[in-house]
């Protein structure tokens, strides 16, 4: 796996200050599939064009054995990252994939998707993340569409302090993400920080952020942020970034895009602009026209 130095250093003068922190809610989603749902509904319009973030990690296969049956989308794309296990993607478009340790798999659902989502493995540590991220109006009927990346085929750098970033979406210190999108300009790293390190994003200020710490404990504007939860970066219009520092070792994802300032209609895995639009998808999926 290589991991280049930092073409460039971010530059930010004027770092963002934590709004609140929030801790997740522990649920269960699938075939019972133990998960912590970080981002949860109410704060999508804050947290806008992001929809969902759920955690899940256990080494307990009755936990995750299960795991996600057939289900449709509609509207969104799915991001899953896998920490470590394996994870057997099909979907009704005719995509397969196997997400294997360090791995992302998006997809975009579009006019909709049906898919499973099955582990590969009876025991061991199954761990990742799988975030939502929202399609504007124009796009929400576009044709689906799914790519594997496997850990080494994800932009790697470290800086000069040692932070190790993998980005996922977007760009950071002059390297280029796996995924990039115009209308939500998704920014997702993963961030190994060393103890006693520091690393600085540039941001702009009209787009949501927020952190979340799965490893160690984080610092963000003299906030501390403990293990299993998300700081809420407060939209400063002087803010020109932010600035993560790390007390110990930390392992943190580092997540912002660009608002679409849409109406969000949410009916469970269908995600649309109106009322109106959700019945379609239900009536859709009941005839058997959602993936059609």
């Amino acid at each position: 796996m290589t991991i280049q130095t930092a073409p460039r250093t971010e530059q930010v003068a004027h770092p963002r200050s934590v709004e609140r922190l929030v801790a997740g809610k522990a649920t269960s989603d699938g075939a019972g599939v133990k998960l912590t749902r970080v981002l949860t509904q109410p704060l999508q319009r804050r947290l806008d064009p992001f929809l969902m973030l759920d955690a899940f990690g256990s080494d307990r296969p009755d936990d995750y054995i299960a795991g996600f049956p057939d289900h449709p989308h509609r509207g969104f794309e799915t991001i899953t990252y896998m920490i470590a296990g394996r994870l057997l993607h099909r979907d009704s478009a005719g995509h397969e994939g196997l997400l294997e340790n360090g791995g992302v798999q998006w997809m975009t659902a579009g006019r909709g998707v049906i898919h499973s989502e099955i582990p590969q493995q009876e025991e061991g540590m199954m761990e990742g993340f799988q975030l939502w991220l929202n399609l504007p109006g124009r796009d929400k009927m576009c044709t689906p569409w799914y790519r594997d990346f496997a850990a080494g085929e994800l932009p790697r750098f470290a800086t000069a302090e040692g932070v190790e970033a993998t980005v996922i979406a977007g760009g950071s210190h002059g390297v280029a993400g796996a995924v990039t999108r115009e209308a939500t300009a998704p920014l997702y790293l993963d961030l190994h920080l060393p103890a006693g390190s520091r690393f600085a994003q540039a941001l702009p200020a009209g787009h949501n952020a927020f952190v979340y710490v799965y490893r160690g404990e984080g610092d963000v504007g003299g906030t501390a942020v403990p293990v299993q939860r998300m700081a809420i970066l407060a939209n400063d219009p002087q803010a020109d970034g932010v600035v993560i520092e790390a007390r110990q070792d930390a392992r943190v994802l580092l997540i912002a895009g660009q608002p679409l300032d849409e109406p969000i209609a949410q009916y469970g895995p269908f995600v649309m602009n109106t009322e109106q639009e959700i019945y379609q998808a239900l009536s859709d999926f009941r005839d058997g026209r959602l993936a059609a």
